[in-house]
């Protein structure tokens, strides 16, 4: 399956515009670490793409992403492609034995905290972040307290990546794709900014 053709099949599936750019970012992350452990981008960067395609049509962990596995076979997404996304949630009960396979677990809950960050600040862009600035949220427990930091620090671990060094590739890697994302600074927050936003509550429609 090419890009092209899980570009496609996203659009497909996913309507929900943050559902989209969360996959977007969790890609940009995947594709960074490939390069990054000298593997291929393009397996890597189609399971970030596609890990949550079903989360629209099996809302619940009672069928995603495994309900998602035989619609992923259906359209030709390889094999390893589609064990990798089955390893990224824990209730499936499949193992996490490739580099590729924790990459994804590590990158999918920290693009959430990393978005909910940039959406608080008054840029409202990756572009000006630092690690520092993610630092400070990551201890108020009451900002974006949907984000399971205890998820985070254990998949780093995994990946066998320091935390904060994680954290550092991941928001290097979404900045690549800022506009993609909405979060170049084209869209800057106004003075007074949304209850919800300011809040610091992050929701991408995804699990």
């Amino acid at each position: 399956m090419t890009r092209d053709e899980a570009l496609a099949l996203v659009r497909e599936f996913v309507h929900n515009e943050n559902l989209r750019r969360h996959m977007l970012a969790v890609e940009a992350a995947m594709r960074w670490y490939a390069g990054a452990y000298g593997e291929d981008p393009e397996p890597w960067g189609l399971a970030g793409l596609l890990h949550d395609f079903d989360w629209e049509i099996h809302p619940t962990l009672d069928h995603h992403p495994q309900d998602g596995a035989p619609i992923l076979r259906q359209r030709g997404v390889p094999e390893v492609v589609v064990r990798c996304i089955l390893s990224h949630a824990d209730h499936t009960g499949v193992p996490r034995r490739s580099t590729m396979e924790r990459a994804l677990y590590a990158c999918d809950e920290l693009t959430g905290l990393i978005t909910a960050v940039a959406l608080v600040r008054p840029s409202r862009s990756l572009l000006d972040m630092t690690v520092s600035s993610l630092r400070k949220k990551w201890k108020d427990g009451r900002f974006a307290a949907n984000v399971r930091r205890d998820e985070i620090e254990r998949a780093a671990q995994e990946l066998g990546v320091e935390l904060w060094q994680h954290v550092d590739n991941v928001l290097r890697a979404m900045a690549g794709i800022a506009s993609d994302l909405a979060l170049d600074g084209s869209a800057a927050a106004p003075a007074a900014d949304a209850p919800g936003e300011a809040s610091g509550r992050y929701n991408p429609a995804a699990p």
